[in-house]
């Protein structure tokens, strides 16, 4: 298993993100519950960056879930949007930066843009091989 949702927020770089749109902005306050208990996570949006705090503050957004959904969604395991329609998370506030958790969560170490892919395509395709699989690495 990967990181854990507490791990990755706290060494989660406040350093430039150029995969979050620049205008996007906002605040989200992760619920984490646990065995009875409930952690705070709050994360500041802005510029490209995520700085994180612990804090119970009001925010834009306020995604609740147990640990294990976080967890999954940290690696890439659960979408967001797939965990709140299956009522694995709540959400309560601005819907459009829940789609931002699916940038800020790092994913699955294994992970490749799709852009990557379908250049490993088109760079298969040009040279004549005759492989379908776009992830074979190229020689």
């Amino acid at each position: 298993m990967g990181a854990t949702a507490e791990q990755y927020l706290q060494q989660l770089d406040a350093g430039r993100r150029p995969d979050l749109p620049e205008s996007t902005a906002g605040t989200l306050r992760l619920d984490v519950r646990d065995e009875g208990s409930t952690d705070h996570w709050y994360l500041t949006i802005s510029d490209q960056q995520v700085r994180v705090a612990r804090s119970t503050e009001d925010a834009d957004l306020v995604v609740g879930a147990d640990r294990w959904v976080f967890d999954r969604m940290v690696n890439g395991e659960l979408h967001p949007g797939a965990a709140m329609l299956r009522n694995e998370l709540t959400v309560q506030g601005n819907m459009r930066l829940l789609m931002l958790l699916r940038r800020v969560f790092a994913g699955p170490s294994d992970a490749r843009h799709p852009r990557e892919l379908g250049q490993s395509a088109m760079d298969a395709r040009a040279s004549g091989r005759t492989g379908t699989d776009p992830r074979e690495e190229l020689s």
